[in-house]
């Protein structure tokens, strides 16, 4: 979960994840590239949806793993009603209840989720009895996203909890990632801001 005390205006972005944007009493538009804008009091965006996304007041965003959630390919706009009940309650549960069930999730698949996006993927594949060219297809199957760009994901997601303690170059470091640069091209490419703006 992230919020914003201010209006904020990110640009086009990609992220593994689900977003769920909600206006403080605004609200938030989302932009796809050569589509018409969404404009609603709230916002579901998909996982991999390509978008840029602007609020016209501050905002919380709840950012949920894409196996969390059933598949969709469109944003969901979200009344006002809505919003404001998911504002009271921002959780998976509240989230799940509008958007369905989350799918069932093949135990190997699972685990390669949950390792640390540090530990060697031969490592990983060998614990569920897989190739890792096998391995990175099952992902790719059951959760839509290649494994790679997941775990760059979870790398930023680690980074970008260290932000308030850290210096960027520290984040990415501690992190994985090569250095600083490489954190900035992911945290544009994921989330349309550089890590500067997240502190």
């Amino acid at each position: 979960m992230f919020s914003e005390a201010r209006p904020f205006t990110v640009a086009e972005h990609r992220h593994p994840a689900w977003k769920v944007v909600l206006p403080w009493g605004g609200r938030v538009t989302v932009r796809p590239p050569g589509e018409r804008p969404i404009s609603a009091p709230g916002v579901i965006v998909p996982p991999q949806f390509a978008h840029a996304c602007s609020t016209d007041s501050g905002f919380t965003a709840l950012f949920i793993d894409a196996w969390l959630l059933p598949d969709a390919l469109v944003p969901t706009p979200l009344d006002a009603s809505t919003a404001e009940g998911l504002l009271g309650d921002p959780s998976l549960a509240a989230v799940a209840a509008l958007m369905g069930p989350c799918p069932d999730l093949d135990p190997r698949v699972a685990c390669a989720l949950r390792a640390a996006p540090g530990t060697p993927l031969s490592d990983v594949a060998a614990t569920v009895g897989l190739s890792a060219p096998r391995l990175r297809a099952l992902v790719r199957d059951s959760v839509g996203i290649p494994l790679v760009r997941l775990r760059r994901w979870a790398r930023l997601r680690a980074a970008v909890t260290e932000l308030p303690r850290a210096s960027v170059a520290t984040a990415a470091a501690d992190a994985g990632f090569a250095d600083q640069a490489h954190l900035t091209r992911t945290a544009r490419d994921f989330l349309g801001r550089t890590p500067a703006s997240l502190r």
